[in-house]
Formats: C-alpha cells, structure tokens, sequence
C-alpha cells in the first residue's frame, strides 16, 4: 500500500491518544488522533502521556464539543471516480474555515474498511466556503470509515471525528491477516521490536531493504514516520508521531524509528506505519496483538502485508 505520509525520526517520549471511528457518506463515525493528549489532548504528536481521565477514546463519535463532521459525499460504487467532500460545522452550525496546522497540515483524512483493508491517509483541500474535497475512488465495496483530525483555529483543541459510508461492489471481507512482526512493502522489510501495551511503552520500526539498513528515510508532514493503530471491531485509533524532528541534530533518517504508544484496551489491533524513501511514501502493516487475547509474536522472517 502506498500512502502518503512517512517515517518517523527516532526519540521516544511522544504520548499518544486513541481514537477510534472512520466513516463516510451514509452513517455514524468515530475518529482517532495523536499524542499527547488528543481530543482533549494536543496536536503536536509530543509531549507526556496522560491518561488518568478515564474517557472513552477520543473519535469515536461523530460530534464532539460542538463540533461536526457533516455533509459527507463520495462516490457510492467502487471504481467510479469522483470527489469525496465534507464539512467541518462548529457549536453554532455554520462550518469552520480557518483551522491550525498539525503536522504541516490543516486536516488529516484516515480512510479504512471496517475490515481494516484499504487503509489510506491523505490530505484534502479547504475552499473558501468550508467544504473539504479531494479526488476519490473507492478500490472495493464495502462499509468504510473516515476520520478528519483537525483542530479548529481558536476553538476547543484537537479532535478527531468519523463517519461510515457504504460502497456498492465486492462485500467479500479481507481476512485479518494473522499476528507479525514483520512486514514487507515494496522490497522493505520493516521489523517491530517492543509490545503494544495498554502501561505505553517503545515500539522501534526498523526498515531495511536488500538486507540492509534504510539510513536516509526522507522527512514527510515533519517528521520520519508516522504510526496508526486500529482496534479490529471498533476500529478505535490511534495516530502517533514521534518527538525528534529531521533537521533537529538528534533524530536520525533511520533505519530505527521510535514511538511511544499507548493502547486504550487490550484486543487485536491493525499498525499502519508511513514512511518515504526515494520519493515515494509506503505504509507497512501489522497485526499486533494486546493483553489477553493472544501471546506477542516473535519476529517472523519473511511474513508481511
């Protein structure tokens, strides 16, 4: 899968929110976001994890502090090109049309079948009327869910809302593909060291290609890498980015990039890792399991998605 966005510098202290929903065009939602307090949290993707208020993950509604996710359109039937559009309205109804950048952008759109296939991040234009839009074209039927992360200038800080569309094509589900901690992607391997933990803790991505180290992993949206996990079931979510910056004399371009992240409960989570090289952004994926529903897996040579 290649998905814009990429890899993170390595660093570890950048705290992390779940979120989960996604959703377009005809139903409900629920979103996702980034460290260190989201939703309530923050949008610089660093700072300390705190998570002592017990709340529900932030996304996983459609509204949220008066803010909504509205007026979604998309292509109804897969293959057929067209625009995926959406509003932003704000506690009084009318949209927002001025909103804060977070990670060099003013919205980012997450993507992904509620069979956790199909996963796309990707960044929508603002016209002057508050619609967001962007060219679209669905790869398969389905029942998808999409998250806007924003944060609206001068309003209630980060959010992250979600909304289900359904696409008429092939409904045959994508089986979840079973627990790695290794993936492979367009002749890179990427290696996950450390356990996704309901505590947080480090988890370092390793990329190689042709067995050998990846050491100018390119700077996009600021940093070297960007990290979602989904929950399967809910898809609650959670967007991490890491603390060092390219460019800030201590974050290096790999081949280790370093998070910390925290799951909001045990169960069976999809990551989906962004990261650049050469020119071209590629997500790796994995199936990671948390607590009790099964034992983390060693890493397995050769096994990706």
């Amino acid at each position: 899968m290649n998905t814009p966005t990429k890899l993170a510098g390595f660093a570890g202290g950048l705290a992390v929110i779940f979120a989960a929903a996604l959703g377009l065009g005809a139903a409900t939602g629920d979103p996702i976001d980034t460290a260190a307090a989201h939703t309530a949290h923050e949008s610089s993707g660093q700072g300390g994890t705190d998570h002592s208020e017990a709340a529900a993950p932030a996304g996983l509604q459609v509204s949220d502090r008066g803010y909504t996710l509205s007026d979604v359109t998309a292509p109804a039937t897969a293959n057929q090109p067209g625009t995926l559009h959406f509003r932003i309205l704000d506690p009084a109804g009318a949209p927002v049309t001025a909103f804060d950048e977070l990670h060099e952008k003013q919205l980012h759109l997450i993507a992904v079948r509620t069979d956790t296939s199909g996963f796309r991040h990707v960044h929508p234009a603002l016209g002057p009327d508050g619609t967001w839009s962007i060219d679209w074209t669905w790869a398969r039927g389905g029942t998808y869910r999409v998250f806007a992360d924003f944060q609206p200038t001068g309003g209630a800080g980060q959010l992250t809302l979600g909304r289900n569309v359904d696409v008429a094509g092939d409904l045959a589900p994508t089986p979840l593909p079973a627990p790695s901690q290794v993936a492979e992607v367009d002749g890179y391997r990427v290696e996950l060291s450390g356990a996704l933990t309901t505590g947080g803790g480090p988890l370092t991505l390793t990329v190689t290609r042709n067995g050998r180290p990846v050491t100018d992993l390119q700077p996009y949206l600021g940093a070297y890498g960007h990290l979602v996990a989904l929950r399967t079931g809910d898809l609650a979510y959670l967007h991490v980015h890491p603390q060092g910056e390219p460019g800030d004399g201590v974050t290096a371009p790999g081949p280790d990039v370093t998070f910390h992240a925290q799951a909001p409960s045990t169960g069976t989570y999809r990551l989906y890792l962004d990261f650049q090289h050469e020119n071209v952004v590629r997500t790796a994926e994995f199936t990671v399991p948390v607590g009790d529903t099964a034992a983390t897996p060693e890493p397995a040579a050769g096994h990706g998605h």
